[in-house]
């Protein structure tokens, strides 16, 4: 970054009538107000960051989420501006099974519905996370309020199951040897929960 005390001296060097070396009054006052000038430039690329929703990391996102009827369950910037974004691309013909699925990114965790076999009926699953996510009763809400109003919802959670683990490695001492924990045992498969449903 380039300090405004050192473009102000650079501008005033050439007319040769002030003192700019340092100690002198003149600089003494170039650097106050350089000095200012700095942090006005620090606070406007601070208001500039946070008024974009893809660099945004704090008061912008609260902003943003303060429009909204709810506020994302997440846990990371990066998770909330994933999910915000989400919300904001909900509109009239959000009712597709893939618009609808890009929508639920709006919950803050990796939510699926999909279609059953009986009418007006979808279930709704967290393929990343093992069992019931925590908040869930917030995430309820939020799924609750971006499906059709019409639809019956079932949710289905997944716990790691040892026949899991067995499915990808031959013995125990195989799967240890990954150095995953139990999460990172059932999920270090791409895909492979997804073929769960």
């Amino acid at each position: 970054m380039v300090r405004f005390e050192d473009c102000l001296v650079n501008l005033l060097r050439p007319l040769g009538v002030y003192d700019l070396r340092s100690g002198a009054i003149n600089r003494g006052e170039l650097a106050a107000y350089g000095t200012e000038l700095d942090s006005a430039e620090l606070a406007l690329e601070d208001t500039a960051r946070e008024m974009n929703l893809t660099t945004a990391e704090g008061f912008g996102l609260e902003r943003i989420e303060a429009l909204l009827p709810y506020r994302p369950v997440c846990v990371t910037a990066e998770q909330r501006r994933a999910a915000l974004a989400a919300l904001l691309r909900i509109s009239g013909d959000s009712f597709t099974p893939t618009a609808i699925n890009d929508t639920l990114k709006g919950c803050g965790l990796n939510a699926r519905a999909e279609e059953t076999d009986q009418p007006n009926h979808v279930k709704v699953y967290f393929p990343d996370v093992a069992g019931i996510p925590e908040g869930f009763d917030q995430l309820r809400v939020i799924i609750e309020e971006i499906l059709p109003s019409h639809l019956d919802i079932t949710y289905v959670f997944w716990y790691n199951t040892w026949g899991m683990v067995a499915q990808r490695h031959a013995t125990f001492g195989e799967a240890a040897d990954t150095g995953l924990s139990w999460y990172g045992l059932a999920i270090e498969n791409d895909g492979y929960l997804e073929d769960l449903w």
